[in-house]
């Protein structure tokens, strides 16, 4: 099916497909080298990565997918949006391309997305580089158990259905500077979204928050067996959902993890400070 509102020339990749489940999953998968795993979290898909993968591909074998329910995948009204259906996917498009290594590079959910795989095969990753998200645990947060009586609401159904909440008025919240996310980016975030029944991915992942914690803190203890990879965390100081105490609670999973902070920047560092993202994810690559 055509999508009129993609721009090629912001999105000038080729698109690939696996079946999941019995749903088309969208994948970018350019350049030559050792091979790059770009995990999206919500309400984004693989287009917020797309100045890394252009800086990235001419050196690395870029892979960026798009969960099922976001971006260019299927997006069933009926479907078991899990945390475990996401990582099985991404197992799923690594094995049949046969990828033998990569280093994941994640942001929001898809970090602990991406993690939760990492975890499973660790002698496949080599490096882990990480923006703006968690793998822990977070119901002892006061942002937390402020955040829960929302998502307990019997309005957030309606919102994230008929309103498509997140990505039309929490992704542009999450700016540090509004002018990097113009109507045309914002289009890219909002169109994939377009009927109502299309928005059941995100509304799971806000679920996810209320009902999925003891997951979250199961990945980070099983992150255990990745504290001697190399880690980079790229990290948006404005973002007002997931704060830079994050960052500090990774810090402390990982200890030896080099950070590159964005005293500017908010929840979605990759878009507003892609090319300077990408210089630092070069540097940390090769050093």
């Amino acid at each position: 099916m055509k999508n009129y509102w993609l721009d090629t020339h912001l999105y000038p990749f080729e698109p690939h497909h696996i079946v999941c489940n019995g749903h088309r999953y969208h994948y970018v998968d350019t350049g030559t080298g050792p091979v790059l795993l770009f995990v999206h979290g919500t309400p984004s898909w693989s287009f917020e990565f797309r100045t890394a993968i252009q800086q990235l591909s001419s050196s690395y074998r870029c892979i960026a997918v798009d969960h099922i329910g976001f971006g260019l995948s299927d997006k069933p009204e009926q479907y078991a949006y899990s945390l475990d259906n996401h990582v099985a996917n991404l197992k799923q498009l690594m094995d049949e391309l046969h990828i033998a290594s990569f280093t994941v590079i994640a942001h929001d959910f898809g970090g602990p997305i991406g993690l939760r795989l990492a975890c499973s095969m660790p002698e496949r990753v080599q490096h882990i580089i990480l923006a703006n998200t968690w793998c822990f645990s977070a119901e002892h947060e006061p942002e937390f158990k402020k955040l829960r009586r929302v998502l307990k609401s019997p309005l957030l159904p309606f919102l994230y259905r008929q309103l498509n909440f997140s990505a039309r008025f929490l992704l542009p919240a999450a700016f540090g500077n509004k002018k990097h996310l113009t109507a045309a980016i914002h289009k890219h975030y909002t169109a994939p979204f377009s009927r109502a029944s299309e928005r059941n991915g995100t509304l799971a992942f806000a679920k996810s928050l209320l009902h999925d914690q003891r997951w979250f803190a199961e990945t980070g203890e099983q992150c255990a067996v990745l504290r001697d990879k190399r880690v980079l965390l790229l990290w948006g100081m404005k973002d007002s959902f997931i704060t830079p105490k994050y960052a500090d609670k990774l810090m402390q999973m990982f200890p030896h993890a080099e950070r590159i902070y964005y005293p500017e920047a908010g929840h979605f560092v990759f878009e507003e400070k892609g090319e300077e993202v990408s210089r630092e994810i070069l540097k940390f690559l090769s050093s």
